[in-house]
């Protein structure tokens, strides 16, 4: 579970280096986090892609969060205030790029990504990763899901349904399902950077500190 050694770059550095189709790998700290991490023996917990929005100047991220689903939040929230904390995204945040996604097939993946958008969390699939590891470690045969078919997703499996759609693939792990660490470990994923975040949460104002000082 080592962290790649990669330049470490701020947003505004990067900003227009990146491309609509980049992936975001995050390593977190929550409980689902640690799961995912110990589950698949990876730093990785967390994986999204970005999409250009060059008519609102915007850069959003596209992702399904555990409690909240599918769903698209501006990358600089990551950087700066990420859901609405006051502070970066507590973790690492990786940028990389899969050699098969192009400027012609970015409306098509777009287009999936956004009919996907409301769709939930399948919160009990960090269950049965767990449990496909175990069977894989034993030697007993375990299916992996079609995601096409599904309603809900993990991160991973919104990504990799998304990408999937213009032959931009990522190889199941070989226990039957996909997980952030599987897009980190493909061949065809080049990791360009680290994105630096910021802690922008202001202190308290006098007025609030006396107030909570006299609790």
């Amino acid at each position: 579970m080592e962290k790649p050694a990669l330049p470490s770059k701020h947003y505004k550095e990067l900003r227009d280096e990146i491309r609509s189709g980049d992936i975001l790998l995050c390593s977190g700290n929550s409980l689902f986090a640690t799961l995912i991490q110990k589950a698949t023996g990876s730093i990785w917990s967390h994986v999204a892609f970005v999409l250009r929005v060059d008519a609102i100047d915007r850069i959003m991220v596209l992702e399904s969060v555990e409690s909240i689903g599918v769903r698209t939040v501006p990358l600089s929230h990551y950087v700066r205030d990420y859901n609405a904390s006051g502070r970066g995204y507590e973790g690492n945040l990786m940028l990389a790029r899969h050699e098969d996604v192009r400027e012609e097939n970015i409306v098509k993946l777009s287009r999936l990504a956004v009919d996907l958008l409301g769709h939930p969390y399948r919160t009990e699939e960090i269950v049965h990763i767990a449990v496909r590891l175990g069977m894989h470690t034993l030697g007993l045969p375990e299916q992996k899901v079609d995601s096409e078919k599904q309603r809900a997703y993990i991160c991973s499996e919104y990504a990799y349904t998304c990408f999937k759609s213009i032959g931009a693939k990522i190889e199941y792990n070989p226990a039957g399902f996909i997980a952030p660490s599987d897009f980190a470990d493909s061949a065809k994923v080049k990791p360009i950077c680290f994105i630096q975040t910021e802690n922008t949460q202001h202190a308290p104002s006098p007025l609030l500190k006396a107030l909570h000082m006299a609790r």
